[in-house]
């Protein structure tokens, strides 16, 4: 019998941001394999494939929730796998185990870590103590922190792409339809920059239709910042702005890329080298690109020419972009197609799947 796979991910609340994409293109390479999906209290969203939903966690106390499942789970059949993972998390671990860590029996996604020497310190602490516990990672540099610190199972593992419904194919008769901002609302991913852009489009009367993703992160938290770039953006008055600040449907959300040009002045101390669900999709439905310098976005869009890096997110240097994007969007456009069949391929959701249940 297949032992089961535990999938623990509290800050899924709904079917948005990156906690439902990651997991929906996991479930879906999983074929009949049992899994369960520990996640926030009255979610209601579907998996692909053998999978049950436990509505468990709530936030003001899913830190003592997380320590009661892990030490439940650890006594339990079947592999854990926590899929946004922290410091927190390994910490929580082995304070839950009675005893070191099987191997194989505990796997950690670190999307991404801000190193520090206090940090490093703890990890080493960590490792010695539990040294069985496997990390994967997007990226060679997380890989990088964790093996120094010695956990020797730190292996490196795309993140995994969004799967298309049919291989993307080129589209002759698609124009450019909108500028589009995507994902959750967050200070990191430059909102505040976006409607300084929307501001400048309404005060230089320009025709340009722009669609802003504003529903909030993880628990409909929101911090003063974003709150502050949204009743901006209220007050500007753009006509051609839309918003969407409800959840959107897998399709739906999707159909946004679709003659899009996308948005991403995400910030580089965050983002130097952490990975965007949202390129993998806008890159996948075929929708070039504006980023900023110095972001792991930057390095995807340069290397397949699918858009324009930016050296600054200034609305005049961003609109200068757009422009020259729409004015050549066939030839953009198709970049994107190949970035997303090539993405496709790179970040296949099976080569994630295969490391945590082989």
């Amino acid at each position: 019998m297949t032992a089961p796979l535990h999938i623990i991910e509290p800050t899924l609340v709904d079917a948005t941001g990156h906690c439902f994409s990651f997991l929906n293109s996991l479930c879906r390479v999983s074929g009949e394999y049992p899994i369960t999906v520990w996640c926030a209290h009255g979610v209601a969203v579907p998996f692909p494939g053998n999978v049950t939903l436990k509505r468990f966690f709530h936030r003001r106390i899913r830190r003592l929730q997380a320590w009661w499942l892990y030490r439940t789970l650890l006594l339990q059949p079947g592999r854990l796998f926590i899929s946004t993972a922290g410091r927190s998390d390994l910490f929580l671990l082995d304070f839950a185990s009675r005893n070191a860590i099987i191997p194989g029996k505990v796997f950690l996604y670190v999307h991404w870590f801000r190193a520090s020497p206090a940090k490093e310190r703890q990890l080493a602490r960590l490792a010695a103590r539990q040294p069985e516990i496997t990390i994967l990672a997007p990226t060679e540099s997380v890989c990088a922190v964790f093996r120094a610190a010695g956990f020797r199972h730190t292996q490196h593992v795309p993140y995994p792409i969004s799967p298309t419904a049919e291989a993307p194919t080129l589209d002759d008769t698609q124009t450019f339809r909108h500028v589009l901002f995507a994902g959750a609302a967050r200070h990191d991913k430059g909102l505040a920059e976006v409607v300084s852009f929307v501001d400048l489009l309404s005060k230089s009367n320009r025709n340009v239709p722009i669609s802003l993703q504003t529903s909030a992160q993880h628990y409909n938290k929101m911090d003063e910042s974003t709150a502050a770039s949204l009743l901006r953006l209220e007050a500007i008055g753009y006509p051609l702005l839309t918003r969407y600040s409800d959840t959107l449907g897998h399709a739906d959300y999707s159909a946004l890329f679709r003659g899009a040009i996308c948005l991403q002045l995400y910030s580089r101390s965050d983002f130097a080298d952490r990975i965007s669900g949202v390129t993998l999709d806008a890159l996948s439905n075929g929708s070039p690109i504006v980023t900023l310098s110095g972001t792991w976005m930057a390095r995807i869009v340069n290397e397949f020419e699918a858009g324009l890096v930016v050296e600054e997110p200034a609305p005049d240097v961003v609109l200068d972009a757009v422009l020259k994007l729409i004015a050549n969007y066939q030839h953009y456009h198709r970049r994107a197609l190949q970035a997303g069949r090539d993405l496709q391929r790179r970040n296949n959701a099976n080569l994630l799947f295969q490391a945590i249940t082989t």
